[in-house]
């Protein structure tokens, strides 16, 4: 009789131990699932650049910039996007390193099950790629609860005036009497080309006679650039990108040995010549900007 109650005992304890680790493996579980429903809803703030080939300038100008609004959401997780899809495609060929168009980014973001999204560009300015950005995301705007995208670099005269001290911080140890300081910009044929004589009539006006823009593929041209270096007296030129990155237009158009090189255009006509390679995406008081921008667009 002792002993089929020591059974019976037994037999309870192991059910109830049975039981217990259901239990706990049923919590666990659902846990679990609870963890990755609040990952997939985590708000996401995606970074849409151009894009480089050139994997050192990336780093240091995309890369810091994307580091930079980590830091300052923590929040939020950051994600990448380029809009030049002959550079995602030469990464992928070349570094098999995958990186997403717009249009793979939102499609990603709505297969996650991310609910909010804040799209912050990195573009100097609101020419073609930030429309074809805007209307990308547009045609997503009914799959999240919100869905808002950031300004470019520059958008107020706030932005302007702060990009002149960001750049001639960034330069002061060039400028000096004889010197010009020149910044290549891309130059486009949408009407916010009006940018660059915008920046050099208030980085004149600021008291900066010495520092000239000029673009690589509209106005001002190198020839007026190389006009205005020589009306300022100029002896010396330091050319620089006024580009995120220090990519293809600066290490070839700008910096290159070609005779059709800015380089070698301002050396034909005498000046002494110093490149820059460094893209404003290296730049902290750039970097500051982006991340004002976004910290505005997320506080709408």
């Amino acid at each position: 009789m002792r002993k089929m109650v020591r059974a019976a005992k037994t037999i309870s304890l192991l059910f109830l131990a049975l039981c217990l680790t259901i239990g706990m493996v049923g919590c666990g579980v659902k846990k679990a699932e609870k963890t990755a429903v609040n990952d997939a809803q985590k708000p996401v703030l995606l970074v849409v650049s151009f894009g480089t080939s050139y994997n050192d300038s990336r780093e240091v100008t995309i890369g810091a910039i994307e580091k930079a609004l980590q830091d300052a959401n923590p929040d939020y997780e950051v994600r990448r996007a380029f809009t030049s899809q002959i550079i995602i495609d030469k990464l992928k060929e070349r570094d098999n390193l995958e990186i997403d168009n717009v249009q793979e980014a939102m499609d990603r973001l709505v297969a996650d099950g991310v609910k909010n999204v804040v799209i912050q560009p990195t573009h100097v300015m609101s020419g073609f790629e930030y429309d074809d950005v805007v209307k990308e995301i547009n045609k997503y705007a009914d799959k999240f609860d919100s869905m808002k995208i950031g300004s470019t670099l520059l958008a107020t005269d706030k932005d302007y005036d702060t990009l002149i001290s960001v750049l001639t911080e960034e330069t002061a140890e060039y400028n000096k009497e004889g010197t010009a300081i020149i910044y290549m910009g891309h130059g486009t044929e949408h009407e916010s080309n009006a940018t660059y004589a915008k920046l050099q009539e208030k980085i004149t006006a600021a008291g900066y006679n010495n520092y000239f823009i000029g673009t690589v593929e509209a106005t001002p041209s190198l020839e007026d650039v190389i006009a205005s270096a020589k009306e300022y007296g100029a002896k010396k030129v330091v050319l620089l990108p006024l580009m995120i990155v220090a990519g293809d237009h600066a290490n070839n158009d700008m910096a290159g040995d070609e005779d059709d090189s800015w380089k070698t255009a301002f050396e034909k006509e005498g000046f002494e010549v110093e490149c820059v390679l460094k893209g404003l995406g290296q730049y902290k008081g750039v970097q500051d900007m982006i991340v004002d921008h976004a910290a505005a667009t997320i506080a709408e």
